[in-house]
């Protein structure tokens, strides 16, 4: 997990992919037109763990360390990369550049699937300098890796196209998934239907803790620990700390697991999870001992199975075309530290009422986000707060799209984006948004 969170977060930027290596893969799967979705596997956690003696044994080969721009990361990479071309996967390297050093993303993409609607797992896969960096994040990297060959072992041919990504230089401040999602163009990033995110899923004192950023990948998450008896908690540590944050920022929907970095269990959650009160979940965050002895077993465990569950679960979910889009495209003026504004959409031909995931994509253009106040108003006049405004959101632009239930409200009328600037100093305008039925 990263050490820091970014002020304020860069536009995207329209900067050419560099580097791409491919591995072919062979002929892709069919896709079955109908079959009931497959039991989830259980992942063997011996299997997780030799992965993790392999990331040791390159840290204590490259000096202690899988850092980015050092030797050791870039033989993490060639470990996963090797793995994966193995089982099928066609594998791209992507390179970047960071602090004078070069950089690299893996990403993995098992064939077969609806190429349209692409569901991705990613983890960070580089250490701090001062350690080998087991748990953060070699414990979420092999995770994911261990399920990747679980869905080779098994053949499998979700309903959806699987995508893998293993992040570079994520402890500089997410470098390696930035640069992938600013170099994503805009269809490529509509494509992907969620982003699942594994920072951290071995602490040795650990927690049981779910991303909360959306509700139908929570969800997912607590239904499984569910049928393990395992309370779980929202997960708020991390919170701009990982790599789903660049996929967030973008509007695309995120979720993911973290058993604690260096937040004090409290006593409560010592009772519910076990282990120490009073202690760090994880003592050796950001240290040298942070090697294949500071590892939970049973943590890892879990939350391998819980990867698994999730992505034969989500990966297995019907694609629902989507229905009749109406967009706006004329630029709005929002006023600094003024009055809101608004920018209609027409909505007719559409019967009945709208429905319960109605889509609403906004594109704001701005200097502090965080200002903003963004509701959606149905023709009868209730509005949908889309988002609230947050000393915290230091980001330029809002880019997203949200879903909001709006199936009391019939479908046809005028529609309003309603925006507030409520703080000074910062500005900015409607560029665009888009209502989908």
């Amino acid at each position: 997990m990263s050490f820091s969170v970014s002020r304020r977060l860069a536009a995207a930027t329209a900067l050419a992919v560099a580097g791409l290596l491919s591995t072919t893969a062979p002929a892709a799967l069919a896709v079955p037109t109908a079959a009931a979705a497959p039991t989830p596997p259980d992942i063997p956690v011996a299997n997780v763990k030799a992965h993790l003696a392999q990331l040791q044994t390159i840290a204590t080969n490259n000096g202690g360390n899988r850092a980015h721009g050092r030797t050791g990361y870039k033989a993490s990479i060639d470990y996963v990369k090797g793995k994966l071309d193995a089982a099928g996967f066609t594998t791209t390297l992507q390179t970047f550049t960071s602090s004078g050093a070069t950089g690299y993303n893996l990403i993995a993409d098992w064939p077969g699937g609806d190429p349209n609607s692409v569901l991705m797992t990613g983890a960070h896969l580089d250490s701090v300098t001062a350690g080998p960096g087991i748990n953060d994040n070699g414990s979420g990297s092999a995770g994911i890796l261990e399920t990747a060959l679980a869905v080779s072992r098994a053949g499998l041919q979700p309903t959806k196209h699987l995508r893998f990504g293993w992040w570079g230089a994520e402890e500089l401040g997410m470098v390696g998934s930035k640069y992938y999602v600013n170099n994503l163009p805009a269809a490529e990033r509509a494509k992907i239907s969620g982003y699942l995110n594994f920072d951290m899923i071995g602490s040795p004192n650990p927690g049981y803790f779910v991303y909360d950023d959306d509700p139908a990948l929570e969800k997912v998450f607590k239904d499984y620990f569910a049928t393990v008896s395992i309370p779980t908690e929202i997960e708020t540590e991390g919170d701009g700390r990982s790599d789903h944050a660049p996929f967030k920022n973008v509007g695309i929907p995120v979720g993911g697991l973290f058993s604690g970095a260096d937040y004090t269990k409290t006593a409560a959650q010592a009772q519910k999870w076990g282990g120490t009160s009073g202690q760090a979940f994880d003592r050796c965050y950001h240290s040298s001992c942070d090697t294949s002895a500071n590892i939970n077993d049973t943590a890892l465990d879990r939350n391998s199975d819980a990867i698994a569950y999730a992505i034969w679960t989500l990966g297995a979910g019907t694609t629902v075309p989507p229905g009749p889009s109406f967009e706006n495209t004329a630029d709005v003026a929002i006023p600094d530290a003024g009055a809101a504004v608004t920018s209609p959409i027409t909505v007719s031909g559409v019967t009945g009422n709208a429905p319960a995931t109605l889509k609403v994509d906004v594109n704001i253009v701005h200097t502090w986000r965080g200002d903003l106040v963004v509701d959606l108003v149905a023709p009868d006049g209730t509005a949908y707060r889309l988002k609230n405004s947050s000393s915290n959101d230091s980001a330029d632009n809002v880019v997203a799209t949200y879903t909001v239930n709006a199936s009391s409200e019939v479908a046809n009328g005028v529609w309003k984006l309603k925006v507030q600037d409520v703080a000074a100093q910062d500005t900015g305008y409607i560029n665009s948004w888009k209502l989908t039925f």
